[in-house]
């Protein structure tokens, strides 16, 4: 049996795989996340109770906004201040007397994406996250690549391609492009302009109107003048960027979740503006839609046992 917990700022999403990989257990608690002993103590019982209900010792993963220090195992997140700075796998390995697997969200989506019964077989998959940021993670023949800083698939910290600079410049003839800030100490970081924020961040700079995503979507779909070309201006923005990124990865499968996801024009648009931003030899990989949605950390975490 594999448990799987996506771990939250605000909940802990708990599942139970058989050797089927079919989800047989669903259970959403609160995260505690200021209080680390209660923490441990909500992961503990979990695994104690679905242990007895099986009569098994469940292989345990954990999908966290967060990852460890290779040099001593404790913990960057910031979206559980309770877990900052702590050894959440070996503590809670402690507890429930069997090893932890730990893992980054983003890599648990991509991995619960990868071994989806549609992409198993593919070399590579990359899952990208385009929500409050930007974010992603690799699956190479079904394991997650983490990197010798367990930082890979980090891709909202690139900079922003220069090419993508230049085509924002020119873009508009009344204003220069915007060089944001980013949460890791930065400028110019890809997180603050192609996740939902971005969009509508760019919105706002070039319009000088703050309109929610939502809003913009149905005004373009509704063929608004200003959101028709805010969106022209995004999706070549965004063919730049991911033209970048297939040129460094060359992925077989590519599947978007997070709220800007459900932006079908996304799927219809990428494959014909991306093929100048590859190398001549290059092919655009399949984009398509994540199939699993919010139980995507949760499933992949689960599956970290099995990678």
């Amino acid at each position: 049996m594999f448990y799987g917990f996506d771990v939250g700022g605000t909940k802990i999403e708990f599942g139970a795989f058989n050797e089927k990989l079919e989800r047989v257990a669903t259970e959403r608690l609160p995260t505690p996340g200021e209080d680390y002993q209660a923490l441990l103590t909500t992961l503990a019982s979990l695994v104690k109770k679905y242990d007895e209900q099986f009569n098994v010792k469940g292989l345990v993963g954990l999908g966290i906004p967060g990852m460890e220090s290779v040099d001593d195992g404790s913990l960057m997140t910031s979206n559980v201040p309770a877990a900052k700075g702590k050894f959440l796998r070996k503590d809670l390995e402690a507890l429930i007397d069997r090893p932890v697997k730990i893992a980054n969200d983003a890599n648990c989506f991509a991995l619960s994406e990868a071994w989806d019964e549609e992409h198993q077989g593919q070399e590579t998959v990359l899952g990208l996250i385009l929500g409050t940021g930007f974010g992603g993670g690799i699956v190479v023949n079904g394991h997650v690549i983490s990197g010798g800083s367990h930082v890979a698939g980090e891709l909202g910290h690139m900079r922003m391609p220069v090419d993508a600079w230049f085509y924002l410049n020119e873009s508009a003839d009344n204003k220069s492009a915007p060089l944001l800030d980013c949460g890791c100490d930065r400028k110019g970081c890809i997180d603050n302009y192609l996740s939902g924020r971005g969009f509508e961040l760019l919105y706002h700079h070039y319009y000088d109107e703050k309109v929610k995503a939502v809003d913009i979507i149905k005004n373009y779909q509704a063929q608004e003048p200003k959101a028709v070309e805010h969106v022209n201006r995004f999706m070549d923005f965004l063919a730049i960027c991911l033209g970048n990124i297939f040129t460094a990865l060359d992925p077989n499968v590519v599947v978007l979740g997070g709220g800007l996801s459900n932006f079908d024009a996304i799927y219809e648009e990428m494959p014909k503006r991306i093929p100048q931003h590859l190398l001549s030899v290059g092919k655009v990989p399949k984009i398509l839609k994540a199939k699993h949605g919010d139980s995507g950390g949760v499933r992949g975490a689960a599956f970290l046992n099995i990678a």
